[in-house]
């Protein structure tokens, strides 16, 4: 699961990181906070964890920014302690708030709750893959990272569907020419090649390199 953190504080937004990269986590700090809903519209994450006092714009305001694009969760994370703080939170659009100094087990603890409960009401095949900031959007077979955007043709969006699927694992030559046949699509074990060399090629040109690894006798991994 991809959480982005919103915090100003340097100190603050390492710890955080590295305590949700430790709870096996994939983290994305912004260290920078113009034009907030575009990085997490480019990110897709599956939840934002958010500080309310941010430079040159609320907490409050992002979150409301945030529900005009996506029903992604958000958490606010801040040392406001009012009650009213707390429900204008809530009814801007978040999902929980908790105030600072945090313990570190029961952030954990609210955090996999809160992500629990949306997946449970979003139970739908995933439609979009993100690593290491690399988003597959499988509606628009399109690949993003940061800023930038790829266009995939149909085979390599299917080829690379099947590698998120078994992220971290070896998927072999002969399952993804399977796979794909599978899907009425006709590919032989060269054109294979031919479609993860353009893959790469694409990755190249939005800036990722090295994405892709390939072991002889296994096959590829992401």
């Amino acid at each position: 699961m991809h959480i982005f953190i919103i915090e100003d504080e340097p100190l603050i937004r390492r710890e955080l990181k590295i305590l949700l990269e430790n709870a096996m986590y994939q983290v994305t700090a912004a260290d920078s906070f113009e034009n907030i809903s575009e990085q997490i519209k480019t990110n897709l994450p599956d939840l934002v964890l958010m500080d309310v006092n941010l430079p040159g714009i609320s907490g409050f305001d992002i979150c409301t920014q945030i529900r005009e694009l996506t029903d992604i969760p958000v958490i606010f994370l801040t040392g406001r302690t009012d009650s009213m703080d707390e429900l204008n939170g809530i009814l801007k659009g978040g999902d929980d708030y908790i105030t600072k100094p945090y313990q570190a087990p029961v952030l954990l603890a609210r955090i996999a709750a809160v992500l629990k409960r949306t997946m449970a009401h979003n139970p739908k095949e995933a439609t979009v893959f993100t690593k290491n900031g690399v988003t597959l959007d499988i509606p628009k077979c399109s690949l993003f990272y940061r800023q930038a955007k790829a266009e995939l043709t149909k085979n390599e969006m299917k080829i690379l569907h099947l590698l998120f699927l078994h992220e971290g694992e070896f998927v072999s030559r002969m399952e993804l020419v399977e796979y794909l046949w599978e899907n009425h699509i006709f590919i032989d074990d060269n054109t294979l090649s031919v479609h993860v060399t353009n893959i790469r090629k694409k990755l190249n040109s939005i800036g990722v390199s090295d994405f892709i690894e390939t072991k002889r006798g296994m096959g590829y991994c992401i």
